[in-house]
């Protein structure tokens, strides 16, 4: 894995630059190319690009190590610990939530992983729960985290479940309950496989799922609504390997790096490369023959290329990554305003020519 560049660009940078009152870091010419594209709604950014197997990292009104909830690029993640297990063989294919969890004879016992992991297994997008005007009246007045479920609550609401006919739906509720089943094939929390199978591994010390505010780091940074409101962390047990992982710029330009280092045929990788990299392969259309799903990752065909990409949003974040397999290269875009950044991500992968 090459060295990344940014955080010592010589003569490009003399140390902290300033925006405004915001901090700068890394890259100036990243930094500008983002500020230009993102505009006066995000004061808060994070942006990184691969090519050639080298990354450049910038970042304004945070630091280069700052964590960022990075929202639903969290089952992203999930897909590769899902695929790595697989090549483990601690799970199959056909194996379902039952095999793992202890859901009794409830429907969703029956629901296989491979569907969880392509969002076609009938589980609704979110579960029905007692509270949720109430919720969602805080989080739009105060600014709270919806969600905060521990497992055991997770699984509650799993054995009461009804499911609709299997067909490609957006599912929280399903990669909630596939992480946990694939930590649970493992033998370990899903924060700790998260830890010891991808983290660890791949030297990425800011990656983290936080269960309460109370383990939120102090370098992470705070997120707002598009009107300025500041918003609490979202945080919990059981939504973490759909929504609730932290990382830095820095650590999610590695990430990006080891994702396009293997070979991603077989889902082992090559050295260097990500576990689980077959995660990345389509296997099923969503939405249309446009756009194919892999184990999480999306991929779309636009503008003769192939991305596979993946986006995120809570309260206070925006966060995009997308790779151009066949050119070598990725971008990642972070941002503390809850505005989207997706064409912003679609277009900064665009400009970036293919590795040699």
């Amino acid at each position: 894995m090459s060295e990344l560049h940014g955080e010592n660009v010589g003569d490009r940078m003399a140390g902290e630059r300033s925006a405004g009152d915001a901090e700068v870091h890394g890259d100036a010419r990243l930094f500008e190319q983002v500020r230009k594209a993102l505009g006066r709604g995000h004061p808060v950014f994070a942006a990184a690009t691969v090519s050639a197997g080298e990354a450049a990292v910038a970042s304004r009104g945070a630091s280069l190590a700052a964590d960022f909830e990075i929202g639903s690029v969290s089952k992203g993640i999930t897909g590769l610990l899902y695929v790595d297990a697989l090549n483990r063989g601690e799970l199959r294919p056909d194996t379902v939530l039952g095999d793992r969890l202890p859901l009794g004879d409830c429907p969703a016992a029956a629901v296989t992983l491979a569907s969880l992991s392509r969002h076609s297994s009938g589980l609704p997008r979110l579960p029905r729960q007692s509270g949720t005007l109430r919720r969602t009246l805080a989080l739009m007045l105060r600014g709270a985290n919806p969600y905060g479920e521990t497992l055991a609550e997770l699984l509650t609401q799993a054995r009461t479940v009804s499911l609709s006919v299997p067909h490609p739906r957006y599912s929280n509720f399903g990669f909630e309950l596939l992480g946990h089943a694939v930590a649970a094939g493992a033998g370990l929390r899903f924060r700790d496989l998260l830890r010891e199978r991808l983290a660890v591994p791949l030297g990425l010390d800011s990656v983290y799922a936080p269960a309460t505010a109370a383990e939120v780091r102090p370098t992470a940074v705070a997120g707002r609504s598009r009107s300025g409101r500041v918003m609490q962390p979202w945080t919990g047990e059981a939504v973490a390997p759909a929504g609730d992982i932290r990382a830095s710029i820095t650590d999610m330009a590695k990430l990006v790096q080891a994702l396009l280092g293997g070979s991603g045929q077989d889902g082992a990788g090559t050295e260097g490369g990500a576990p689980g990299l077959a995660a990345l392969e389509p296997v099923a259309n969503f939405a249309g023959p446009a756009a194919r799903i892999g184990a999480g990752w999306m991929t779309l065909e636009t503008k003769g290329r192939t991305v596979t990409w993946h986006n995120g949003g809570t309260g206070g974040f925006r966060s995009w990554v997308g790779l151009d397999r066949k050119a070598g290269t990725g971008v990642v875009l972070s941002t503390a305003t809850a505005a989207p950044v997706d064409r912003h991500g679609f277009r900064l992968l665009a400009d970036l020519p293919p590795a040699p």
